[in-house]
């Protein structure tokens, strides 16, 4: 019998948990486990958990999301596991919509990602929404995980999740979670797919870690990528370069100039050290000089500009 456990890593997350834990308790099948994980929070987050009815786990050194959603699928004893951020939401039908998919699809796949509508949670305007290939993605998962910045809307077979290791537990990819966990478990074989269905909410907090700290993302990605070089380096040499200079772009916004060499050396080491995804100017002098283009084109940014540097 198919089971679903929505699982909840939380730090001082007692502002946003009765709007979760609200909907949770809402949808028209029942979640079978609804687990919340006590990151050592110094506010009410797990009196509020407990109150909504969550099972409260509760950590005793503060750890980080990864750690936390690792012990939930530990814990849980359902097939099939989501994550979900506390400062997130579900729609209605997210429990009818994945309960039909795995009923329909749940032998064929382990990995399930899911649409959702991208909010900004000051102003409720929306932003977009995942819109996933799924036929890229079904053809080849890793492909894809590399190309694309997949998020934390996902339901994944349990016994698949844990065999494959889970979340990377590495500090240097925090902030980047997400993306490294879909390229590990697709590393390990896991078939993904898509539900294109709206079910989900993700909600742009300004003051939420992504957004506070772009060069810890940007750092994180370089990390992720470079795991992901070592071991698949010989099979998607030409597309993590390219993504390596996307995060490059990023790492020299904030002028990480130590990471953009790190960054450049490895797209070296991948036999393409020049950029394909800038302008013609661009691209021409990297074949030259990589740092120095990537230099230049910062400098002549701030010069004329300046307003993407404020």
């Amino acid at each position: 019998m198919n089971t679903l456990a929505l699982c909840i890593p939380a730090y001082n997350a007692e502002e946003y948990l009765p709007r979760l834990l609200t909907s949770a308790n809402h949808q028209q099948i029942p979640f079978d486990e609804i687990l919340v994980y006590d990151d050592c929070s110094t506010d009410k987050t797990a009196e509020i958990a407990a109150q909504y009815g969550a099972k409260v786990i509760s950590g005793t050194i503060n750890k980080g999301c990864s750690f936390g959603k690792n012990a939930l699928a530990k814990h849980t004893t359902c097939t099939w596991i989501h994550f979900h951020d506390a400062d997130d939401d579900l729609l209605p039908n997210f429990s009818t919509k994945v309960h039909q998919w795995i009923n329909d699809y749940g032998n064929n796949y382990e990995v399930l990602l899911l649409n959702f509508k991208y909010i900004d949670a000051a102003s409720g305007e929306l932003l977009g929404s995942a819109n996933y290939d799924i036929k890229a993605l079904q053809e080849d998962p890793l492909k894809y995980a590399i190309k694309t910045k997949i998020v934390n809307f996902g339901v994944y077979k349990r016994e698949a999740f844990l065999n494959a290791g889970g979340f990377d537990l590495d500090p240097d990819v925090l902030y980047n979670e997400d993306n490294a966990l879909h390229q590990q478990l697709a590393k390990h074989g896991l078939k993904f797919d898509y539900l294109p269905e709206l079910t989900c909410i993700n909600y742009r907090n300004h003051n939420s870690m992504s957004q506070a700290n772009r060069l810890k993302c940007a750092r994180a990605n370089y990390h992720v990528l470079k795991k992901t070089a070592i071991s698949h380096g010989s099979i998607y040499p030409r597309l993590l370069s390219d993504q390596l200079y996307n995060c490059i772009a990023i790492l020299a916004s904030v002028e990480d100039w130590i990471y953009v060499k790190k960054a450049l050396q490895l797209c070296k080491a991948l036999g393409h050290s020049h950029s394909t995804n800038g302008n013609k100017s661009f691209n021409f002098l990297t074949r030259i000089h990589p740092y120095l283009a990537v230099w230049l084109r910062e400098k002549m940014i701030r010069v004329f500009k300046p307003q993407l540097r404020k």
